[in-house]
């Protein structure tokens, strides 16, 4: 799967794309920065107007708003032309995986389900690496651009249970995002998720050449098909309810993860002792920074699918191998 980055042949686009598509990456985080800056002052200038008729004036305010669609078309401009470069670069990864498994085919083609692996798994592969490859690492970059300047914002302002203390905010935000974290990872594992998830496929599989076979050997019997297809219905039926139990826990968390910025800043919006402006940055760059912390959280079912995909191409790169 990663020979990708080993391969002389795809040198340029393994390493120089991925060098690309981190500094996109960054330039995008870097202006979401200058949003938030732009929220800020935008909402203290609102407050101001609202308390004191005409002290702006209406120039200001559309310069305002200018400057705001400044930044977002330059966010926008970056983001498409990265998904646009970012979809040839998943695609020369998956084409890269597709030329060694075309070279091995012969063996290859005696395991049960190579036709799937080969093509249905490196298009899930490569699909899913887009948004989950790159959500982690703009995680990752938001996490250092925005907990500084959430913990410049929260200094003097006292927080609910941690008082004046200047890490709160990001204390607060870290309790509450590695707790649900972990209680979903915890939830996952008792429920197997990952492990119904490859079981399905395999049925599948196996249900998927069966069809196969059956279009040129009339010597299968509906009976035999029937008997596949009831495997794959009960895999199903099971995964559904396994899945409801795991949304049932994961949405009442995130529901209740909406009020968590404005639970943490009860004292000081009850003390008045934030501007508008101020208490926007504050709620936007938790959002941000809990958003990034809350990565694992909710990328889950997309990392399951990835699990059980990784599990079945390891699986069949073994078993070309050994053969």
């Amino acid at each position: 799967m990663f020979r990708f980055f080993k391969l002389k042949k795809w040198f340029l686009w393994s390493w120089f794309g991925s060098f690309i598509i981190l500094s996109s990456l960054w330039v995008q985080v870097k202006i979401d920065v200058k949003i938030n800056e732009w929220f800020g002052k935008f909402y203290d200038m609102i407050q101001k107007a609202l308390s004191k008729p005409n002290s702006i004036t209406m120039q200001e305010y559309w310069d305002s708003l200018f400057s705001f669609i400044s930044l977002a078309g330059l966010y926008v401009s970056v983001y498409v032309i990265m998904i646009f470069f970012t979809a040839h670069y998943l695609f020369r990864w998956r084409t890269a995986m597709v030329e060694w498994y075309h070279s091995v085919y012969e063996k290859a083609s005696k395991i049960e389900g190579a036709a799937q692996r080969v093509q249905e798994d490196t298009i899930k592969f490569s699909r899913i690496m887009e948004s989950l490859g790159t959500s982690l690492i703009e995680s990752i970059m938001v996490l250092i651009q925005f907990i500084p300047i959430l913990l410049g914002l929260s200094v003097g302002i006292p927080i609910y249970f941690f008082g004046d203390w200047q890490y709160g905010l990001i204390t607060g935000a870290m309790l509450w995002t590695i707790g649900g974290t972990i209680f979903l990872i915890v939830l996952g594992w008792i429920l197997r998720l990952v492990g119904i998830e490859y079981d399905l496929q395999k049925k599948e599989a196996a249900y998927r050449k069966l069809l196969v076979i059956a279009e040129d050997d009339n010597t299968v019997r509906p009976k035999n098909i029937e008997e596949l297809f009831e495997d794959v219905r009960s895999i199903h039926f099971f995964s559904f309810i396994r899945y409801l139990y795991f949304n049932i826990g994961r949405m009442a968390y995130m529901q209740a993860n909406v009020l968590s910025a404005y639970v943490f800043l009860a004292p000081a919006i009850v003390a008045g002792v934030v501007t508008l402006g101020v208490m926007q940055q504050i709620i936007r760059a938790f959002g941000r920074v809990e958003g990034s912390m809350q990565y694992l959280l909710r990328a889950w079912p997309t990392i399951i699918e990835l699990a059980s995909v990784y599990r079945r191409l390891r699986e069949f790169e073994n078993k070309i191998l050994d053969n």
